[in-house]
């Protein structure tokens, strides 16, 4: 009969245990879920810019197209079409969309390379934020706690010299800017050091392109020029054969791209330092 009773508890202790399990797995899966949700509505969101082509609008061709209307609403109100830009440029930045240096050259072109230059900075800056902290709270934090031993030294290593390698990461253009935002938040940067270092590590780049963008009135002429020059030849048989087409590649030259690579290294001296002075002596 005691025998018989303690089963009975036993089985009885089994049952609970399996149901506080699975209520536990439960509310692992519900958590998990909610951390997803912020990321599944930025790629969705990304999704349908994409699949109803508003991103095409970020063209050189459609900025020369419509310069003039957007020169009469910058005119007009000028604190309002700077917070629009800025919107802009935080939406394409978050959402990942291609055309951030697109954005930078029509910041310089629209508004002054110093008022372009810092508008760009405060997009980028804000917009690299967003995507920053979804993709940490998403990502970031779940896989640091199931990190094995090789990414948890990683993330180590990045987390003693985070400053610096954002300073890198930023200033040399052979790493994607969407890339930079996200690999921070996946090895455990602070968010107050991502924004310093992104802030900071665009201004070079951001600035030159803004400034680059105050000559592209020029450019704009030369191939509207170029454009009618070829219609008046080619005639209305040949008129398709005229394209009025701005390459944006123009505007970048090979000795701004090794300026870039030069400061992204001098950003990394102070780590070159730390591990020559950790070397032992001998």
């Amino acid at each position: 009969m005691i025998a018989r009773q303690r089963g009975k508890e036993t089985t009885l202790r089994t049952k609970e245990k399996d149901t506080d399990e699975m209520a536990s797995e439960a509310r692992e899966g519900s958590s998990w879920l909610r951390r997803l949700l912020p990321l599944i509505a930025l790629v969705a969101i990304g999704a349908l810019v994409i699949s109803q082509g508003w991103h095409s609008y970020l063209t050189l061709e459609h900025l020369a197209a419509n310069r003039d209307s957007l020169a009469s609403t910058i005119e007009a109100n000028l604190p309002l079409a700077l917070l629009g830009f800025v919107a802009i440029y935080i939406a394409v930045v978050a959402l990942s969309l291609p055309g951030g240096a697109l954005m930078t050259v029509t910041g310089g072109f629209l508004f002054g390379w110093v008022l372009g230059g810092l508008a760009a900075v405060v997009g980028a800056t804000i917009g690299a934020a967003i995507i920053f902290l979804i993709a940490k709270t998403s990502l970031g934090e779940p896989l640091a706690a199931r990190a094995g031993p090789w990414l948890a030294k990683m993330r180590d290593g990045f987390q003693q010299d985070a400053l610096s390698y954002l300073l890198f990461l930023r200033l040399v253009p052979a790493f994607p800017f969407w890339l930079v935002n996200l690999a921070p938040a996946l090895l455990g940067v602070p968010l107050s050091t991502y924004l310093i270092g992104t802030a900071v590590g665009i201004v070079p780049g951001t600035f030159a392109f803004a400034y680059a963008g105050v000559g592209l009135e020029s450019v704009i002429e030369a191939q509207r020029h170029a454009h009618q020059a070829c219609l008046q030849e080619a005639g209305v048989q040949g008129a398709a054969t005229c394209q009025f087409t701005l390459d944006p590649g123009a505007l970048v030259t090979p000795q701004l791209l090794i300026a870039f690579a030069l400061l992204g290294l001098v950003a990394l001296i102070p780590v070159i330092l730390k591990k020559f002075r950790s070397r032992p002596a001998g």
